[in-house]
């Protein structure tokens, strides 16, 4: 049972319990060749350094998949990482709880702080980015005593601090872990080649910690196909995080794309809010941490994107209800 499902969105009775439906493609985008730009073919790979927002020149008009009705464009595939392209976040918190191991954080005396499942749940649907996690936690529950201090910090150069040397220690406790874990979310990879081979941008959009979501994408895509993504802004690159748009609106400048043309996928309410801030329609892919959420303006809801396809986001962009798969398996 969904706890936080409204009956306020707009949906037809038809969208409601059907499946999603699969939009046809035009006769020109039918015909349109499954390449990338000649820009991009002449692109050679970078031995080494990743910088952190990569952008492709437009030498070339892009192809775009159509739906046959209404023959709006889909230009852009803009992806959140952890929870997105990969079921992360107990990862992450099992870090965070390392960080706090290692320096003996406690707000109550003789209690090492340990996040929950349950707290950890809240924090990704409330905060986005590690240090804001962190900072929003102990304003709102007092700030700790650590390993070296028996008062907490008191100043803000010394809360910053003690946030930084967490934050530090929890990227290489994560990385340990995800090392021989990391594994993408069932249908991510296809898509994200399908849209390339049709001529879409490609783009990952992350507010965590730039070289927890490399390491992270590395692993999952190789370097050769991570070179390939059009766009990576991780969230050291912006000045503020989701759910502020800042990240959506940058990629967007950056790939040249109008935002009409452009569609998120994210999994948690942070991430549709940054999307809908920015004007862009949303995909929702959920999981246990995010299923509960009424993810209210979201285009297409689905827990599992292996039987969707390309033609589905397009669908979804032109509908004016959503498709929500926890309505449709309720039904059945």
């Amino acid at each position: 049972m969904v706890a936080k499902l409204t009956t306020a969105r707009a949906r037809s009775g038809a969208a409601g319990r059907a499946r999603v439906p699969t939009a046809s493609l035009s006769p020109a985008a039918a015909r349109a060749p499954f390449s990338r730009t000649s820009a991009r073919a002449a692109r050679s790979p970078r031995n080494a350094g990743l910088r952190p927002v990569r952008t492709l020149g437009r030498s070339a008009p892009k192809p775009s998949l159509k739906c046959a009705a209404t023959g709006g464009p889909l230009e852009a595939l803009l992806w959140d990482c952890d929870g997105v392209i990969l079921l992360s976040e107990h990862l992450h918190r099992e870090a965070y709880n390392k960080s706090f191991s290692h320096h003996e954080i406690e707000i109550t005396k003789g209690e090492t702080l340990v996040w929950t499942e349950a707290i950890y749940d809240v924090l990704q649907n409330t905060v986005g980015g590690g240090k804001p996690k962190m900072r929003w936690w102990f304003n709102k529950h007092g700030w700790p005593t650590h390993k070296g201090s028996s008062t907490p910090p008191e100043t803000d150069d010394e809360k910053t601090a003690l946030i930084d040397q967490l934050q530090d220690y929890k990227i290489e406790a994560y990385k340990e872990l995800i090392a021989n874990t990391a594994e993408a979310r069932p249908g991510v990879l296809r898509l994200m080649k399908e849209a390339r081979e049709a001529g879409m941008y490609v783009a990952v959009c992350s507010a965590s910690a730039k070289p927890s979501v490399i390491f992270c994408l590395n692993n999952l895509l190789g370097e050769e196909q991570f070179n390939l993504l059009d766009c990576f802004i991780a969230g050291s690159d912006v000045s503020n995080l989701k759910p502020d748009p800042e990240i959506y609106n940058t990629a967007c400048e950056r790939l040249g794309v109008d935002k009409s043309k452009c569609l998120v996928i994210e999994d948690s309410m942070v991430g549709l809010n940054a999307a809908m801030g920015a004007e862009m329609d949303c995909v929702i892919t959920y999981h246990s941490g995010t299923e509960g959420e009424a993810f209210e303006g979201a285009k297409l809801i689905v827990n599992d994107l292996s039987e969707i396809k390309l033609e589905d986001f397009v669908a979804c962009k032109q509908r004016e209800s959503v498709v929500d798969d926890r309505i449709v398996n309720q039904e059945a």
